[in-house]
């Protein structure tokens, strides 16, 4: 029997995230958006509570939250801001790699040393010229004895400033393309490593995006994740969990501009009655709930595959881009709803719509993430059970 019913203590968690978001990120959400403030008080005051580890085992200092509950909590919290709620939560793509090919030594030593503090990790796969295609990275790892010299530049990565342990991709033999990449755990006092330009954005403005640049970075054995040329496999694998995670950002995103549009044209009065009351706003009102909806739907299927250990890469890309679209689509119909007040700085439904638009470009741009699903449909039979 299919249940959507929660534990009394999946409520309470539940319930949990939803009264530090309204309570500690909803009254800057706004202010932090304009400044493009880091978040560097609501992450001490969430890794207090445990909402910043939520899907890492408490074995390594994490909550131990399943996938589907990790989701959820994800939801509530990005109700309120996308960006500063994935600062809080980057961990869970940022370890996802370390998670699925690390030892349990490795585990115990690099994310268990992150836990400790609130500053968390960050991916490091995109460059320049390879992002989509990973295949053409220039980051290399070179061999030398028991050691790896690593040299390059990465760029777009979110909380490259402030991260304590970085998840870093880099190739041992760049005529190998995907299969001579490598994967690493490195910390972030590791000598070489230096910041380059931080980016100034349309929308997640008060998450860190910045260049990280390597110069002679010296890592052993023990910093390699899984073996020599399994980098690009770990990092596809921690994709499927990524996006996964920004189809529940999505949801936020829409849930409250569908909420913000609902009760705007509760109160809001033309021709003597609330302008919900007509036809072509209500209409409008229908589908952003719908979107909204379904896209929920999918972040808890493809939770339950993970959770169940189903590969779900098909499934994965396609909620991605399902919801990230609907995003955009119910963010931008509460702009409309809501006309001039959205449109204008400081409106929620304006900061929402700009913050839409990066769900679609990152952790695979639509387009890719189409192209990840075409292959796997025409590979299998996409179907639940």
């Amino acid at each position: 029997m299919i249940d959507f019913s929660l534990s009394s203590q999946q409520k309470a968690l539940l319930e949990t995230a939803r009264d530090f978001a309204a309570r500690e990120i909803r009254p800057v959400a706004v202010e932090y958006d304009r400044d493009g403030t880091y978040p560097e008080e609501i992450c001490k005051k969430a890794h207090q509570l445990g909402l910043m580890y939520t899907n890492i085992p408490k074995a390594y200092g994490g909550t131990g939250m399943s996938f589907v509950e990790h989701y959820l909590v994800t939801e509530a919290m990005n109700y309120e801001c996308c960006a500063i709620a994935q600062v809080i939560g980057i961990s869970h793509l940022a370890t996802g790699a370390l998670m699925i090919g690390a030892t349990e030594e490795q585990k115990k030593k690099f994310i268990g040393k992150m836990t400790e503090s609130y500053r968390s990790a960050c991916f490091c796969l995109t460059e320049p010229e390879a992002g989509s295609d990973a295949g053409v990275m220039k980051t290399t790892a070179e061999k030398k004895g028991d050691r790896y010299i690593v040299n390059g530049l990465k760029c777009y990565i979110t909380n490259g400033v402030y991260a304590d342990l970085l998840c870093l991709f880099a190739t041992i033999d760049k005529s190998k393309g995907t299969k001579g990449i490598c994967c690493f755990a490195v910390p972030r006092d590791t000598p070489g490593i230096s910041v380059g330009r931080i980016e100034d954005k349309m929308g997640h403005r008060a998450m860190n995006v910045a260049e990280l640049i390597f110069d002679n970075v010296e890592l052993t054995k023990e910093n390699l994740i899984g073996g020599e040329g399994q980098g690009f496999k770990l990092a596809m694998m921690a994709l499927d969990r990524g996006r996964a995670n920004i189809t529940a950002v999505s949801t936020g995103i829409a849930q409250k501009a569908l909420d913000e549009a609902a009760k705007y044209a509760n109160t809001r009065v033309q021709f003597g009655q609330p302008i919900g009351n007509f036809q072509g706003v209500s209409f409008l009102l229908a589908d952003m709930n719908a979107l909204t909806m379904a896209s929920r739907a999918m972040y808890l299927q493809v939770g339950w595959m993970l959770d169940n250990n189903i590969r779900c890469s098909t499934e994965a890309a396609l909620a991605k881009l399902f919801a990230s679209d609907a995003a955009m689509k119910v963010t931008t119909d509460a702009v409309q709803i809501m006309a001039g007040s959205g449109y204008m700085k400081g409106a929620v439904v304006e900061k929402l719509m700009r913050d839409a638009k990066l769900t679609q470009i990152f952790e695979g741009t639509n387009q890719i993430n189409r192209m990840v699903a075409g292959r796997g449909i025409l590979g299998k039979t996409c179907t639940l059970f």
